[in-house]
């Protein structure tokens, strides 16, 4: 009986100290942090700035040989100081009407890039590529500056309303075109034509 309970004492000690050191490494095991943060200077003075990031698998969305590009990028999708939801990768008619193609801002190592997946092309092509830190922006009452740069489909519709106003409007697109946006400051239309993008004209 002595026998059978100092077995029965010695096992169930070591499978406390096994659950403890499990305990301990779930805590003390790194936990990959999807913010950058740090300070650049504003008016000679050093101002703090956060930038959010949602892993590729945060848009289930996405196409798996887009999700593998990105990830064999080592992407993270920047998220604007505003999102309330994940944002920054959009589906739309791009190539043209019709067609199912991807925008995708991608950050690696601080860099962003404003990427776009053709359904019909395996490698992206990069329209824009910028600092994060050049895309920063104060906001509201928040003493730290937030990431501006966000992406989004603009209809045919959406763009001639955009050029209401002009002498001279170019006709009408039958596709859509990407809102390349810096919030609260100024949004572009990027657009692909005859083989080749460019900058919708909005004004005079």
């Amino acid at each position: 009986m002595q026998v059978w309970w100092k077995s029965a004492c010695i096992w169930m000690a070591w499978v406390g100290f096994t659950l403890l050191s499990s305990a301990s490494q779930e805590v003390t095991s790194p936990v990959s942090d999807l913010n950058t943060s740090g300070r650049v200077t504003v008016d000679g003075r050093p101002t703090p700035y956060l930038i959010r990031h949602l892993p590729v698998n945060a848009f289930p969305q996405l196409p798996p040989d887009i999700q593998d590009a990105l990830t064999h990028r080592g992407c993270l999708i920047p998220q604007t100081y505003e999102a309330h939801q994940p944002e920054n990768v959009v589906h739309a008619s791009f190539e043209r009407h019709g067609s199912s193609d991807w925008a995708v801002l991608c950050s690696v190592d601080g860099t962003a890039s404003l990427l776009v997946f053709f359904a019909n092309r395996g490698e992206p092509m990069v329209l824009a590529t910028a600092p994060e830190t050049d895309r920063l922006e104060a906001h509201g009452l928040s003493p730290v500056l937030g990431f501006n740069w966000g992406i989004d489909p603009a209809s045919p519709e959406a763009v001639h309303l955009a050029q209401l106003g002009m002498r001279h409007p170019p006709p009408r697109l039958d596709h859509d075109a990407l809102a390349d946006s810096a919030i609260d400051r100024k949004t572009i239309y990027r657009v692909y034509l005859k083989g080749a993008w460019t900058v919708v004209d909005t004004r005079d």
